[in-house]
């Protein structure tokens, strides 16, 4: 069946953690089978995430996965879609003099996790989350010393070691192809990651990683019969402003303290 698969998207699997290969490998085929042209036309075409990046998200280790965050797909630029959910690649600052940095206000998404973070600790109030507001934190963020991290690249690295595997319902965007298209195509490679995932708990004797489903085409998932083996939190895409004062959201990741420096 791997024949079928195109060389190009074969040499992306590299990217991945040997423990995801053969699981990754056997999603790709079931990709294929499900729509034997999907991946020959997906090579032929531009896609985002360039540079190899396809399954970027995977570099987590199987055994370190506690989470699986679902976002909808890839930002629709190149420099900003990594491979892994919501993390803006043209983001490298979090703070400025006046707030967050103008790159996170560019990424709405990222913008609103940010704000509803600030939320869940208490920071702001889900009523008052102006720039305003902010520049009074970002005050404190941006002092020597302070307990707040200060780049992208840290907040993933610990959403990373809080064990979440920052996947999108479909893993590329493409201008000309609407997203619940490529979605379509991709779900039988997301049953292959969630059935594995499954199976390597049953295995372990533990407890299945908590799904966390951000938008309509992420919870379309709920269509498949392997969700109902997995614990689940749903909420609406973080580029909705409604999402800053979900709740469900800031229970989940308040006790994290995501933008707080955190011990290796």
């Amino acid at each position: 069946m791997s024949l079928s698969i195109p060389e190009s998207i074969l040499d992306t699997l590299a990217l991945a953690d040997q423990s995801w290969r053969p699981i990754l490998l056997k999603g790709l085929e079931a990709i294929a089978e499900a729509d034997p042209g999907y991946l020959a036309e997906l090579a032929a075409d531009n896609y985002l995430p360039t540079g190899g990046r396809l399954f970027a998200a995977f570099t987590l280790p199987l055994d370190a996965v506690r989470y699986v965050l679902v976002g909808e797909g890839p930002y629709p630029r190149e420099r900003s879609a990594t491979g892994v959910c919501f993390m803006d690649g043209a983001v490298e600052s979090l703070w400025s003099e006046k707030g967050l940095s103008k790159e996170v206000n560019r990424a709405t998404s990222l913008r609103n996790f940010m704000k509803m973070l600030l939320v869940a600790d208490g920071l702001l109030t889900s009523e008052n989350t102006s720039g305003d507001a902010i520049a009074h934190i970002s005050l404190r963020a941006r002092a020597i010393g302070s307990p707040f991290i200060q780049t992208l690249t840290e907040l993933q690295a610990n959403l990373t070691r809080h064990g979440f595997l920052l996947l999108n319902a479909t893993l590329v965007y493409r201008p000309d192809v609407p997203p619940l298209k490529d979605a379509k195509a991709w779900r039988p490679f997301l049953r292959t990651v969630l059935e594995a995932l499954d199976e390597h708990a049953v295995a372990k004797v533990g407890a299945p990683p908590a799904l966390v489903l951000w938008g309509k085409i992420a919870e379309q998932l709920n269509a498949l019969e392997v969700m109902s083996r997995f614990p689940r939190a749903v909420s609406e895409h973080p580029y909705n402003l409604s999402f800053i004062g979900n709740k469900g959201m800031q229970d989940l990741f308040g006790p994290m303290h995501l933008l707080q420096q955190q011990v290796r």
